[in-house]
């Protein structure tokens, strides 16, 4: 994603001075809780390492026998890497060495005219990015920031040095959505029907299309590959002694605070307000998350899944086996059981709004429809979901109150906070 300021929440935070204590009669200790939180998020980077190895593997599969059949597949392989995934993203905002790392996977949105070729209504040239038609699958020269580069070679190492190029964070080069352009192609629809369509002879090297087919898979591969080694990084560093568990778990005022910056930035300024709001106010595919793939729907519910698994401590691994454990809901509960449920009722009311406008996009019309203009029932299938979002952000606020954690930064969003901005 784009990286913006990190801004209170319009509606404020309450400091409080007090200590953070709980007491030894409580159903669960913090540090059961902060090691819980932990090992979920092993378990979602190891899921989400599992299925991008598959990604992977049928990447492979794609670029060695080009096909619908294969192309299908991989997309297929694309799509199912994305569920744990997105339900690891409520660790980012608490813990920096998430958010450090964060971009390499999950930048959005990005100008597909970097990396391959782009139709014609694209346009040719950015005031705000030089590289807006780089297309570095085409050209075995390129001249960043006034320098001379060879690019005759498409490497993991190589596409690594283009990401953000002059400093450009639009030039996403690697991670998740690099590749599902790479597999779908641009979606030319606008709020209309369907999705990217590109042909699986953009890689057949005997009948290409579009040129390039064999730089085209070099790409597509590197990307993969780069992909598989920052998942592993992650898990590695979720590891019962790795550096991300160490540090969430040495202080448990500071660990849950991470949970509930987690859970109150991922709700409101991102969720509800960068990824959902600011499309919906704009009436603009450009601004939809899975925008070539239209698997936006099932990534904004696996976000909102992820954000309730942070408070209830549970989470079902891409093989079915379900985790519970301590939960940051006991601790609540302990302290204030009507405010338990009252965060517990309004994450339920989230997902089943999350989860209606998933069935919508199955069965009635694709997420980037939703949001068009003059769609009224559509408009308001996404807006009930962003309203649910922003509602539970506030029990977040009232939760971190009662635990006396004092005045915590939540992620803001001018389409929120200021939607006048949008449009200037």
């Amino acid at each position: 994603m784009i990286r913006r300021t990190i801004l209170n929440a319009s509606f404020g935070l309450l400091a409080a001075s007090a200590a953070f204590v709980m007491t030894p009669a409580m159903a669960a200790e913090p540090a059961a809780v902060l090691k819980h939180y932990a090992d979920l998020a092993h378990a979602k980077y190891e899921d989400s390492l599992t299925t991008a190895k598959a990604l992977d593997k049928a990447i492979d599969a794609l670029i060695a026998k080009p096909s619908q059949e294969t192309l299908a597949a991989a997309r297929q392989a694309w799509i199912a890497a994305r569920i744990p995934y997105q339900q690891s993203e409520v660790y980012r905002f608490g813990n920096p060495i998430v958010d450090e790392w964060e971009g390499k996977v999950n930048a959005w949105p990005l100008d597909e005219g970097l990396i391959d070729y782009v139709d014609a209504s694209y346009g040719t040239e950015s005031d705000s990015n030089a590289y807006y038609t780089a297309n570095v699958i085409a050209n075995k020269k390129l001249t960043i920031n006034g320098e001379e580069i060879d690019a005759s070679k498409i490497t993991p190492e190589f596409i690594r040095s283009l990401h953000e190029a002059g400093e450009v964070e639009a030039n996403v080069a690697t991670g998740y959505h690099a590749i599902e352009f790479l597999l779908w192609g641009q979606d030319l629809n606008g709020t209309g029907p369907g999705a990217g369509n590109r042909p699986y002879t953009d890689y057949d090297k005997a009948n290409c299309t579009h040129g390039n087919c064999d730089r085209r898979a070099d790409y597509l591969k590197s990307a993969s590959t780069l992909l598989v080694q920052d998942l592993q990084e992650m898990v590695v560093a979720w590891a019962p002694d790795g550096e991300a568990t160490k540090t969430v778990t040495a202080d448990p005022k500071a660990g849950i605070t991470a949970i509930l910056t987690g859970m109150g930035s991922l709700s409101y300024g991102e969720l509800a307000g960068e990824r959902m709001k600011l499309g919906l106010l704009l009436h603009d595919p450009e601004e939809e998350h899975d925008c070539f793939s239209d698997n936006t729907y099932a990534s904004h519910l696996n976000d909102a899944i992820g954000i309730a698994s942070a408070y209830n401590g549970t989470y079902t691994r891409v093989d079915g086996t379900k985790m519970t454990g301590p939960s940051l809901s006991e601790l609540v509960k302990e302290k204030d059981p009507a405010l338990d449920q009252e965060m517990t009722a309004k994450l339920d009311k989230t997902l089943a709004a999350m989860n209606a406008m998933a069935d919508r996009a199955k069965k009635v019309e694709a997420y980037d429809q939703m949001i068009g203009e003059g769609n009224a029932q559509g408009n308001a299938v996404v807006q009930a979901a962003i309203d649910g979002l922003i509602d539970q952000t506030k029990t977040v606020e009232r939760i971190i109150a009662k635990l006396d954690l004092g005045a915590i930064k939540l992620e803001g969003s001018d389409s929120l906070d200021n939607p006048n901005a949008v449009f200037k």
